[in-house]
């Protein structure tokens, strides 16, 4: 966390173009804005490569304070997203406004598809990343060179961070508050803004329902909708084989092929889904583990590292907003 008097305002610097989507740089300029009332302050300047007013990708027109050449120094530089970013960072005008910019910032933040923009720059070679489920892939074909953390909500690789849509581009946002003015404020910025957690970075986008393909076969999905219905049931291979009929071997060859899962695996991340969610609400870790279906609190623990690398008490504490819990 970094120390600074009430007289030094960070400047947080947000660059727009045409086509910028709103909903990813108006998110993170009220998670500063918010915090700049608790803290020190921060000074939000909108900026244009040309100095230009912009035309968001609803239509809607916005106006900006300063060109890329003449913005000076910032603190943060924030690169925005759209919905075409293939097209949008192919324009050299926006790439040499990201790479100037960058050159007079501490660090840097690419929300959502923003990632693209930066990596046309040059600066996400060697590090990790991750954008919007919907780019990963094309982010990670345009650009080999950086590792796609596909399911990351946001991803901190040094001075340059990254972050999935819109949503996940204020969990970076309040990651970056509290780097510099530590939990206490960010979770107040959290809990006035009305955002129930701040998630951690390593968080999957996705819910272990919505991972894989589409389903194929009705076995598999006939399989998937009763542990879906009710994770915490003592859903033994045997017994989801039985429900449709077939063996278990052969259950786990169809739920390997089509969800690149096994049935016990499968159960475990949807017990996990729904733990979190008991988590969040206020249930303590013996309580979440309970109702989730899990045998014990141990056996919660290790599946709850397993995927977020922290403990389920660790996560309340770091990561939670709106209540105070004490998680046992």
């Amino acid at each position: 966390m970094r120390n600074r008097s009430h007289e030094e305002r960070p400047r947080i610097g947000v660059l727009l173009f045409d086509g910028v989507k709103m909903l990813d740089f108006v998110g993170p300029a009220e998670v500063f804005l918010e915090a700049g009332q608790r803290s020190g302050g921060y000074e939000i300047v909108m900026i244009s490569p040309d100095g230009r007013e912009v035309t968001s990708s609803m239509g809607v027109r916005v106006g900006v304070q300063a060109s890329a050449a003449d913005a000076g120094r910032l603190d943060t530089l924030i690169v925005p997203g759209t919905e075409a970013p293939l097209s949008v960072f192919a324009d050299a005008r926006v790439v040499e406004a990201i790479r100037m910019l960058d050159g007079r910032s501490r660090r840097t933040a690419a929300i959502c598809t923003g990632a693209f923009g930066v990596a046309a720059a040059g600066l996400l070679d060697g590090r990790r990343a991750t954008t919007h489920w919907k780019f990963t892939d094309e982010l990670a074909a345009a650009h080999p060179s950086i590792t796609v953390e596909a399911e990351a909500i946001f991803t901190i690789d040094g001075r340059i961070s990254t972050s999935a849509g819109v949503a996940a581009g204020i969990d970076l946002a309040l990651a970056l508050v509290e780097d510099d003015h530590g939990p206490e404020i960010a979770r107040s910025v959290a809990q006035l803004l009305l955002v129930y957690m701040k998630r951690s970075g390593n968080q999957s986008q996705f819910s272990a329902s919505l991972r894989g393909r589409p389903l194929r076969t009705s076995l598999v999905k006939r399989i998937t909708e009763v542990i879906d219905a009710d994770p915490a049931r003592p859903h033994t291979a045997a017994a989801l084989a039985a429900e449709v009929n077939v063996s278990v071997r052969h259950l786990t060859r169809v739920m390997r092929d089509e969800l690149q899962t096994t049935p016990r695996e499968y159960v475990t991340s949807m017990r996990l889904d729904l733990a979190v969610s008991y988590l969040d609400s206020g249930s303590s870790v013996t309580e979440a583990a309970q109702r989730a279906g899990f045998g014990s609190p141990i056996a919660f623990r290790r599946a709850f590292g397993s995927r977020f690398t922290l403990t389920p008490s660790e996560y309340q504490r770091r990561f939670q907003s709106t209540r105070r819990h004490s998680a046992r």
